[in-house]
């Protein structure tokens, strides 16, 4: 199934790589913030590189809001960069955590 042949309403998944003055600046817990209050679910967490990992799952509207918001003045931070690709969903994760 293409892009053009996905039903109306599927879940998919983000998963993202966010880069700049991302850590130590409350990115990962005002990102987990925006995510419920957009109803997705996943992870959001640092990583070594000094970079972000976030993993969200749901419905596409819901999806780009959060993608707007990655790239947004609200994020907390210096956002240089986001990497992002996404595939179907797994339903993998009960919430949205931060960790």
């Amino acid at each position: 199934m293409n892009e053009q042949e996905r039903p109306e309403g599927t879940e998919r998944r983000l998963t993202a790589r966010v880069t700049g003055e991302v850590q130590g600046v409350g990115f990962r817990y005002r990102a987990r913030g925006r995510a419920v209050q957009l109803g997705l679910t996943g992870v959001v967490s640092n990583m070594p590189d000094g970079s972000v990992r976030l993993v969200a799952e749901g419905r596409e509207p819901a999806l780009d809001g959060l993608r707007e918001y990655l790239r947004g003045p609200e994020a907390p931070g210096v956002v240089t960069g986001v990497e992002e690709s996404f595939s179907p969903a797994t339903g993998e994760f009960p919430d949205f955590r931060a960790e």
